[in-house]
């Protein structure tokens, strides 16, 4: 069977504090690691989803609304289900955040920051895929899993 899960695929993950929200792979270990000797990955995710804006909304409502905040964790293959959506490659997954600054807590700090930065800009004007139009893996990304 060939391997599904790459990096930039889009999970949802299935237990812990961050179940039901959805995530993107930046990295697989699928041998395990030392630290974690079983199949598992790197994901960057959306904790609190922005909400819905309107036209008539203030400039900083619209501010306030769009904000995300995210999280950078290590999750257990059998913890995460996998979606068809995979990020479009102007996303650049692999590059969210590095098994050094997960080492860290100042390097997780700085990881989320970067990749909140990252998905705040996504989030509001979304990649183009090749019909022109928005892609639908951002726009799934971006809003809240309902259950």
């Amino acid at each position: 069977m060939g391997k599904f899960i790459k990096a930039g695929r889009v999970v949802v993950v299935l237990s812990g504090r961050y179940t039901g929200k959805k995530a993107i792979v930046v990295k697989v270990f699928d041998d395990g690691s030392k630290a974690r000797p079983f199949g598992h990955c790197l994901v960057a995710g959306v904790d609190r989803a922005p909400l819905k804006v309107t036209r008539r909304m203030s400039k900083k409502k619209i501010a306030k609304r769009t904000r995300v905040k995210p999280f950078v964790k290590y999750v257990n293959y059998n913890h995460i289900m996998p979606t068809r959506y995979q990020v479009p490659a102007e996303v650049a997954a692999a590059s969210m955040c590095t098994d050094q600054q997960m080492d860290t807590a100042d390097g997780r700090i700085e990881a989320k920051k970067f990749v909140k930065s990252l998905l705040q800009e996504k989030f509001s004007a979304p990649p183009a895929d090749k019909t022109g139009k928005p892609s639908k893996d951002v726009l799934y990304l971006r809003k809240k899993l309902r259950f």
